[in-house]
C-alpha cells in the first residue's frame, strides 16, 4: 500500500530530485533541456521555480517517502514566473528561447482566470514508476480539493499521462505547442463537493 504525506520544506530538495529524475525522459521537459549534463545539474532550480511553492503551502503530496511527488499550488499561489524566465533565458539553447516564450504565452491563455489549484509538476522516480504512486497522489490531491470545492487545472506535458488525469475528471481543452515544441494538453476538472 502507498503511504502519501506532505512533503516538509527541509525535505524539498531532496524531494526536487525525485522530479528531477522522473522528468528525465518527459517529453517537454527534454526539449526545454536537451543537454543531458545541464538538465541533470541544474533543473531542480527550474523546478523548484515552477512548483516548490508547494512546500510553503503544505500541498505537496509525496507517495512512500520520495519515489513520486505531486506539488499543487492552491488558489492564490502562482509559479515564481520571474525566476523561471531567468533560468530558461541561462538553460535553454538558443535557437529555443522564442518558441520557449511563445509556449508560456499560450500556457497563460488557457489557464483559469478564476481561483483555482494548479499541478505544475507530478513525477515518479523511474524505478518506481508503475507500482500506483501517481493515482495514489492524484487520490490524496483531489481530496483536498473536493474539500475546498474549486476547481483544478494542469498541463500534460506527456501525452501518456492523459488518460491517468481523465480517471480523476480532468477534461482537455486544447493543445499547446510551437513549430519544433511536443504537444502539451492543458486539462480542467470543474469544481466538485
Amino acid at each position: 500500500m502507498v503511504k502519501v504525506t506532505i512533503g516538509r520544506r527541509e525535505d524539498k530538495a531532496r524531494l526536487m530530485q525525485t522530479i528531477v529524475l522522473g522528468f528525465c525522459a518527459d517529453p517537454m521537459a527534454r526539449w526545454a533541456s536537451p543537454d543531458p549534463a545541464v538538465y541533470l545539474d541544474r533543473r531542480d532550480e527550474f523546478f523548484d521555480a515552477f512548483g516548490g511553492a508547494a512546500f510553503d503551502h503544505g500541498t505537496a503530496f509525496v507517495a512512500d517517502d520520495g519515489a513520486a511527488v505531486a506539488t499543487w499550488l492552491p488558489p492564490g499561489v502562482e509559479p515564481d514566473n520571474e525566476r523561471m524566465e531567468k533560468i530558461m533565458a541561462e538553460q535553454t539553447p538558443d535557437n529555443r528561447k522564442q518558441e520557449m516564450s511563445e509556449l508560456f504565452a499560450k500556457m497563460e491563455a488557457f489557464r483559469l482566470h478564476e481561483p483555482h489549484w494548479y499541478l505544475p509538476l507530478i513525477a515518479a522516480d523511474p524505478a518506481r514508476q508503475g507500482q500506483g504512486l501517481g493515482t495514489a497522489l492524484m487520490e490524496a490531491a483531489i481530496a483536498r480539493i473536493d474539500e475546498d470545492g474549486r476547481p483544478a487545472y494542469l498541463d500534460s506535458s506527456n501525452s501518456r499521462n492523459v488518460p491517468l488525469y481523465r480517471r480523476f475528471g480532468f477534461e482537455p481543452i486544447g493543445q499547446i505547442k510551437t513549430a519544433s515544441s511536443p504537444v502539451q494538453v492543458p486539462m480542467i476538472r470543474r469544481a466538485r463537493r
